[in-house]
């Protein structure tokens, strides 16, 4: 009878040590595990704009999961608004949380634009109307010229990056070690219409 008892303690301390193994498993992302997790598009909710193939995934995973209600209006916004039709300005979403800016305006010569990141909030860059170029780059590898600002929430650097021409049919996140140099000139484009969703760091 003794034997048994322990049996089923053992039994239940392998179940619950299982069901926390999963649990671990799934706050703990890594490149496979974020890949098929962004295959399944399951985030997207019927978002139909493509996500730029330099986004970190498996930032991404881990900041969508700490914070998933905030993604997903932010996301809902994106998919749900006419944003041809929105006026520049700013678009509250969740509070603090998370808001929209709306610019039109002209987009800049390479020499006149920055390098910058953010420690606060996530940039999520979607062109609405014409193309630009965004330059990324590690933090890690930049130098910084002018310090990290809590006003501002944003820091400016030197870098060497890659540079990708941003489109309406895609959209690019920026983490905080994402260093990034949008609003960069592409020829034929001399007005850019664009929406930066500002998304709350999740700790």
């Amino acid at each position: 009878m003794k034997t048994l008892t322990v049996y089923k303690k053992s039994l239940l301390l392998f179940v619950f040590l299982g069901i926390t193994g999963v649990a671990l498993a799934q706050d703990t992302w890594d490149e496979n595990a974020a890949t098929t997790w962004l295959n399944k598009k399951e985030w997207k909710n019927g978002l139909k704009l493509d996500l730029h193939s330099s986004v970190n995934k498996v930032v991404f995973a881990e900041q969508y999961h700490k914070n998933q209600a905030a993604w997903d209006k932010a996301f809902a916004f994106l998919r749900d608004s006419d944003l041809t039709k929105l006026k520049p300005g700013r678009y509250p979403i969740d509070e603090t949380n998370v808001y929209a800016i709306i610019t039109e305006a002209p987009s800049k010569e390479f020499e006149n634009s920055a390098w910058e990141s953010h420690r606060n909030y996530i940039d999520l860059q979607h062109v609405i109307k014409g193309q630009e170029t965004i330059g990324v780059a590690p933090v890690s590898k930049a130098t910084v010229t002018k310090p990290y600002s809590e006003a501002n929430d944003s820091a400016n650097y030197n870098a060497e990056g890659q540079y990708y021409i941003a489109t309406p049919d895609i959209f690019f996140l920026f983490f905080p070690g994402d260093a990034h140099r949008p609003n960069i000139k592409v020829a034929g484009y001399d007005v850019v219409k664009k929406i930066v969703i500002k998304i709350k760091v999740a700790g």
